[in-house]
């Protein structure tokens, strides 16, 4: 019965990951596909693998996470936008580290998506991502 709830906790709280990246997603042409996730040595977070992609011509979308964001950019190149820090462009085969609850976004201006895998530290049961203003 514990094993069942275990499971149930598991199955809501992955779902509820999926449901607000499609959320972002669906409002501002990025797509994060979920690729794995794992629990971390820091007690309540866990470790969430994505690819993520932002399409031609799209915004991400200003955006917060609930941990640390980790990406490293296969294709293309995009204007990282992050409140604090002066816009700068990242391109295939750059990394960038984006810390817990920092506002965001991604400007994708060029004619070719860009595509990254994002690792994202963050707290156990919380949205993936969330809308900022």
């Amino acid at each position: 019965m514990a094993q069942t709830r275990s499971y149930i906790k598991a199955t809501l709280g992955l779902a509820a990951l999926v449901a607000a990246g499609a959320l972002l997603a669906q409002a501002s042409g990025l797509t994060r596909t979920l690729v794995g996730r794992a629990d971390v040595s820091v007690p309540g977070r866990e470790a969430v693998v994505a690819r993520v992609e932002v399409a031609p011509g799209a915004k991400a979308g200003r955006h917060t996470h609930p941990g640390d964001e980790i990406s490293y950019v296969l294709e293309g190149e995009a204007t990282l936008l992050i409140d604090g820090q002066a816009p700068r462009t990242v391109k295939a085969g750059e990394s960038f580290v984006i810390p817990a609850g920092v506002i965001h976004d991604a400007h994708n201006d060029g004619a070719a998506p860009i595509k990254l895998v994002g690792v994202y530290v963050v707290e156990k049961g919380k949205p993936l991502a969330s809308p900022a203003p």
